[in-house]
C-alpha cells in the first residue's frame, strides 16, 4: 500500500470519528436480530456519517463549504446520541456503553466546534 495520506486522514477529529463509528457498530452487532431494525439502520448511517461528512467537507474548495459539512457531521453526532439514549432506556445499551458513547461524542463535538471556529476566523 502506498504511503499517501489524504488530507482528511490528518485530521484528529476524523480519526476519532472513525474510532467512534467502529465502537458503536461493534455494540450494535450484539442486538437481537429483527428487533428495532429500522432504528439500528438509522444509527449505523448516522454514526458513519460523522466521519464521512468531515472527509467530504475537507475535500471542498472553500472553508465555508467545509464548515457546512462540519455542521452536518455534528448533526449526525447528535442523532447518534439521541438513539443511544433511546437504546439505553430500552435496555439495549448498557449504562456503560451509553456513557462511553456520550464521552466519545463530547470529545468529537468539541473538536468539530474548535475546527469550525478556526475555519471561520480564516474567512
Amino acid at each position: 500500500m502506498e504511503d499517501y495520506v489524504f488530507p482528511f486522514e490528518k485530521l484528529e477529529v476524523w480519526n476519532l470519528s472513525v474510532d467512534f463509528a467502529d465502537y458503536v457498530l461493534k455494540v450494535l452487532e450484539s442486538f437481537p436480530e429483527n428487533k428495532y431494525f429500522r432504528l439500528i439502520g438509522q444509527m449505523e448511517a448516522a454514526v458513519a456519517s460523522v466521519a464521512q461528512n468531515i472527509a467530504e467537507g475537507k475535500g471542498r474548495q472553500y472553508n465555508k463549504e467545509f464548515v457546512q459539512y462540519l455542521y452536518i457531521a455534528e448533526g449526525s453526532l447528535f442523532e447518534v446520541l439521541t438513539l443511544s439514549e433511546l437504546f439505553r432506556r430500552r435496555k439495549l445499551f448498557t449504562d456503560k456503553e451509553a456513557t462511553n458513547i456520550r464521552e466519545q461524542a463530547i470529545v468529537i463535538d468539541r473538536k468539530i466546534r474548535g475546527l469550525i471556529k478556526s475555519l471561520k476566523k480564516r474567512t
